[in-house]
């Protein structure tokens, strides 16, 4: 049997060369991450401080409140504003209705009283269809006349008879008549000469001051 130069080599004692061992890549270690040790039975982790978590100061924790601060303001100062405005009209409306109020109520007052003026002076009236003196005087700033007599004449300059006016009309009562109508509605008083005052007080009470019937004014 045939045998290899391999094999008669090693019969005679020769051995074999050692192979070379392949080296493998050498790897880096890569260092481990070290092991939390156990937290201790019962204790709890300490908290972190919202301040150190944050890496931000806490007066500037919110920048976006800061921005919208002066708009709230703003928007307060104008909802007080409102409000305010709001009062004033209403207690302007509230003073206007008092006000017609009040206006209405004077005139009701006034309207009652001239009715019972009117009643009063029925059938009292002493103008004389027949009367040719005029007795001039002064009524609401301007110069009124009614007609009298002669004999009407002395006693209506010396306070004894009265001028009322009633719907335009200058009647000629008697003085105790005349100080009832002054007593419901004043303002209806035409004259009543007061006997103690100065004759330069009513100078139209001289009939040599008598204006013409003829004369405008």
């Amino acid at each position: 049997m045939t045998q290899s130069m391999k094999d008669l080599l090693m019969g005679l004692g020769f051995k074999p060369s050692p192979q070379p061992v392949a080296s493998k890549p050498e790897r880096k270690d890569t260092p481990r991450p070290k092991a939390t040790p156990p937290m201790p039975q019962g204790r709890k982790p300490d908290r972190v401080p919202d301040r150190v978590r944050d890496r931000t100061p806490a007066p500037n924790r919110h920048p976006h409140r800061d921005r919208h601060a002066p708009q709230a303001q703003r928007s307060r100062e104008e909802i007080d504003l409102a409000k305010a405005y709001a009062i004033r009209a209403q207690k302007e409306k509230d003073e206007r209705i008092e006000a017609e109020r009040l206006k209405q109520e004077a005139a009701r007052i006034k309207r009652e009283a001239k009715a019972k003026v009117a009643e009063l002076l029925k059938d009292k009236s002493l103008n004389d269809a027949s009367a040719e003196l005029t007795r001039h005087f002064d009524y609401n700033g301007k110069i009124r006349r009614v007609h009298v007599t002669e004999a009407q004449l002395k006693p209506l300059n010396a306070g004894e008879l009265g001028v009322v006016q009633l719907d335009g009309r200058y009647l000629l009562v008697d003085a105790a008549l005349a100080r009832e109508v002054h007593t419901l509605l004043p303002s209806l008083l035409a004259l009543l000469v007061d006997p103690d005052a100065p004759a330069a007080d009513d100078p139209y009470a001289d009939p040599k001051y008598a204006v013409p019937d003829d004369m405008v004014w």
